[in-house]
């Protein structure tokens, strides 16, 4: 989406950061599918990756990181990053990865990989894009930036974004997330104690623990969801329940790209507006719904709609941890409105064809034979 959404809902606060929704990749539907054995496909990307935007010591070969790091015993951090376009992107390469005082952080603890996706393609290798395009949905990345931190297996335990604060604070955050993979192999150790319902209980902690997308859950930690519901089959955890309700934020998250694809404000009004109605969904799941209204209406240039959706929201769950972003976004629409209170209005169609006449045309090159 561009215009006034691009201009009004780029927060970056800890509890409420809004991106518009960008489509997914999806390999199978943009290419034919051509098997490449991993050890040709690092060899091609190690030969020739591109210059990264964190500067030295980052690596696109993903195959070839996760070597280094179960060599080294070191984690992964991976950066989805558009580093010609995405400005917190920008910002977190000039301020935290490009830094001495970064590198030096992490320098013992993680391999560093970047993964771009830049417009301009040309920077990159097609073995590198199509790495690139498999990662993104296989690790369920819907914006940018996302700093993905794994195991040497690959599997992630925590996730975040851009971090004020320079590259110090950034560190320091890095390693409390870093704290998420021992809390993590904890609860699995506690669980393989346990059995039946408990069992399940403790496996559930444990995902709840690591807090990631239901899809990235689901290809990284497929064989312990099919523990929790074996040893569960009365779901009396309730996470049968909440993985219904995530699904359905999923395929309603996914309907809603589609009808941005196609500019379809109304129709992404119409299916938020039902969605809402059916209910069943947790706080910030329904919170970040009725947010999403207020971002079509700002898309269409509707910003009383927009403030009142806003304000419905806050109403809503006026203590959500959300709220202080939820705030700002609103001092932005009403900085929209008031400039496009200010804006000149358009000359009636009539008048402007007059004085389209009185306008001499563009010149246009002529066409070379």
């Amino acid at each position: 989406m561009a215009g006034p959404l691009a201009r009004l809902c780029v927060l970056n606060a800890h509890d409420f950061h809004w991106t518009p929704p960008k489509p997914r990749f999806t390999f199978h539907t943009t290419m034919k599918f051509i098997h490449i054995p991993s050890t040709l496909c690092a060899a091609l990307i190690a030969l020739h990756g591109s210059v990264f935007a964190g500067g030295e010591g980052w690596t696109s070969d993903y195959a070839g990181a996760k070597k280094q790091a179960a060599e080294s015993k070191k984690d992964l951090l991976i950066d989805f990053t558009g580093s010609d376009w995405c400005g917190w992107c920008i910002k977190l390469n000039d301020e935290v990865f490009k830094k001495d005082a970064f590198k030096e952080g992490v320098k013992d603890s993680f391999v560093l990989v970047e993964l771009d996706f830049p417009k301009d393609e040309s920077k990159l290798t097609e073995a590198v894009k199509t790495q690139n395009k498999e990662l993104q949905e296989k690790y369920a990345i819907q914006g940018f930036p996302s700093i993905v931190l794994t195991d040497a297996e690959g599997r992630p335990y925590a996730s975040t974004g851009y971090e004020e604060g320079g590259p110090e604070k950034y560190v320091e955050h890095l390693n409390e997330l870093r704290k998420g993979k021992a809390k993590r192999d904890e609860a699995f150790a506690a669980a393989d104690k346990l059995e039946g319902v408990a069992k399940a209980s403790a496996l559930v902690a444990a995902l709840d623990e690591i807090g990631l997308e239901e899809a990235a859950i689901a290809i990284f930690y497929g064989p312990v969801l099919e523990q929790i519901k074996t040893l569960d089959p009365k779901d009396e955890t309730g996470y049968g329940k909440r993985a219904e309700a995530k699904k359905r934020v999923m395929d309603f998250q996914n309907e809603l790209q589609e009808l941005a694809a196609k500019q379809d404000m109304d129709g992404a009004l119409v299916l938020v507006d039902k969605t809402l109605k059916e209910g069943g969904f947790d706080e910030e799941a329904t919170l970040q719904m009725m947010m999403t209204r207020a971002v079509i209406f700002a898309q269409q240039e509707k910003f009383d709609e927009a403030l009142k959706a806003v304000d419905a929201a806050k109403a809503f769950a006026p203590e959500n941890p959300m709220i202080p972003g939820i705030n700002e976004f609103r001092e932005r629409l009403e900085d929209g409105k008031k400039q496009a209170a200010g804006a000149p209005e358009e000359a009636p169609k009539e008048e402007a064809k007059e004085e389209a006449k009185e306008e001499p045309s563009e010149e246009k090159p002529e066409a070379k034979e």
